[in-house]
């Protein structure tokens, strides 16, 4: 776990050692990183949005030899896809996995019920709402399937996610990345934007412990 806290927090040197060592497998290993955390289910404290950010930034350094709008195809492609399998998960084989004795301890069902509490309030529009939130995007299609969303309407929103996501995630990096402040305070901007797009869902769960509160 502190592994994986150093990693999220120095993110731009891990993805340029990724970079050092693997040259162009570092596109696939990118793909597969957002691909489990959108899709799988039990990983959703995988790097999403800041690793978007940092491949965009490192892709602008013309040393690295990286190619940004092949990123974000393929940010594009894992988001994607990664929803859709997280939604047929859910819709055959969800409530088994929550029972499980094993898989059942990576699913929290206090992430789950956050989930469906964005998802009743925002209704399917929620989907496109959910790939900017941490944690909750890993559940979204989860939930949606579960609430008996048709996959139609469902894969409609999620390209509508996917897409704007990949693009201000992979940008942002790519054209405010390799500013001096930006560049020099890397770790703090990657931990702001963790803070960003984790704030919403703070607030919504501190709302909803203070609504139960003051009803009992």
């Amino acid at each position: 776990m502190s592994y994986l806290i150093d990693f999220i927090l120095h993110i731009d040197k891990h993805v340029i050692q990724i970079v050092t060592q693997f040259g162009n497998w570092t596109y696939a290993i990118l793909f597969a990183i957002i691909f489990i955390e959108t899709g799988a289910v039990i990983l959703p404290f995988l790097p999403g949005d800041s690793l978007l950010f940092a491949a965009g930034a490192i892709s602008a350094n013309p040393i690295y030899h990286l190619n940004p709008w092949l990123f974000a195809l393929l940010f594009w492609i894992a988001a994607l896809s990664g929803d859709s399998l997280n939604y047929f998960i859910g819709k055959y084989i969800g409530h088994a996995m929550m029972d499980h004795h094993i898989l059942g301890r990576f699913i929290k069902r206090e992430s789950v019920q956050k989930s469906e509490a964005f998802f009743a309030k925002y209704g399917a529009i929620a989907i496109i709402f959910a790939r900017y939130l941490p944690i909750i995007r890993t559940f979204a299609p989860f939930v949606a399937a579960n609430s008996g969303v048709e996959y139609k309407l469902f894969l409609k929103y999620s390209i509508i996610g996917a897409t704007t996501w990949t693009i201000i995630g992979t940008g942002a990096g790519y054209f405010f990345g390799n500013i001096p402040f930006v560049q020099n305070h890397f770790s703090a901007v990657i931990f702001g934007i963790i803070i960003v797009t984790l704030l919403p869902a703070v607030i919504a769960g501190v709302r909803s412990k203070f609504s139960k509160n003051k009803v009992n």
